[in-house]
């Protein structure tokens, strides 16, 4: 198997970091295509004494911890550098080191190990797990919002709920509809939407979002059993997303990080 093939599986989920880190789908795919860009200009030079997936995540990682702020501004395609979500970044990344980021992406989101998290930030798994107590302790005391949940099982939206009046946020309501979803924003406008993709009554989780977001903006995170449908790099696509069935360490990570980029977010 050639090593393009044993690669290409693990795309969608980088891809999902690399926006998840960046807070954006442009952003973030193209650090994706500069490490694959890495790779191909320099097969020799890829990590062959560990899983695929790892070595994967690793060239990453080396783009990313050697690519300035200025660089990372310069990525951009359509020559906006999204100064507003910039700023809020900066911002709070003066009170939060990257590093720790990085790492309750890698272990809470992507699943790593903290051995294998720490193979990829180079750190020991102590240090990893050090490195997320403070990445969630610090973001939970920077943000707070209004959440719309829109999930049509009754047991993970109870779930969901859940974890996010455990995060310290409100709950605006919880929709089961495309319908109910768009009447339940336009009645008290959220700072966060949680969205499954399929609704109870066959709607689309998306299309909700889409018809929300034509009205107002917010930041969405979407719930899916199939990320790598969400994940193609080849349109619009969610820029946070969890996958079915999730962690509660999965769903908070992925709520720290999409307010962490807003910056309507309201200060702790």
């Amino acid at each position: 198997m050639s090593l393009g093939q044993q690669l290409a599986p693990h795309l969608p989920f980088l891809r999902r970091y690399g926006r998840a880190l960046t807070g954006s789908q442009d952003h973030g795919d193209r650090y994706v295509r500069a490490a694959l860009e890495a790779i191909v200009a320099a097969p020799e030079e890829f990590p062959r004494d560990v899983d695929p997936r790892l070595g994967l995540y690793r060239t990453f990682q080396v783009i990313w911890r050697t690519t300035n702020r200025d660089d990372e501004v310069a990525l951009s395609d359509d020559g906006s550098d999204a100064e507003g979500q910039e700023a809020v970044a900066r911002a709070r990344l003066s009170k939060m080191t990257p590093l720790s980021r990085q790492a309750l992406l890698l272990t809470a989101m992507e699943g790593f190990t903290p051995e294998d998290a720490g193979y990829l930030i180079d750190a020991d798994a102590d240090e990893v797990e050090s490195l997320v107590a403070d990445a969630l302790a610090e973001i939970e005391k920077q943000t707070r919002a209004r959440v719309l949940i829109i999930e049509d099982e009754p047991i993970i939206a109870m779930d969901i709920e859940t974890i996010v009046r455990d995060l310290g946020h409100d709950v605006t309501g919880v929709a089961v509809t495309r319908d109910e979803a768009v009447a339940s924003a336009m009645s008290e406008r959220p700072g966060l939407v949680l969205a499954d993709i399929q609704l109870a009554d066959d709607s689309s989780g998306i299309d909700a979002v889409k018809d929300i977001l034509a009205e107002f903006q917010v930041p969405v995170i979407f719930i899916t059993a199939f990320p790598e449908r969400l994940l193609t790099g080849e349109r619009p696509e969610p820029t946070f997303l969890i996958t079915k069935p999730f962690q509660r360490s999965t769903v908070k990570a992925a709520i720290s990080q999409a307010l962490f980029f807003d910056e309507s977010t309201i200060p702790a």
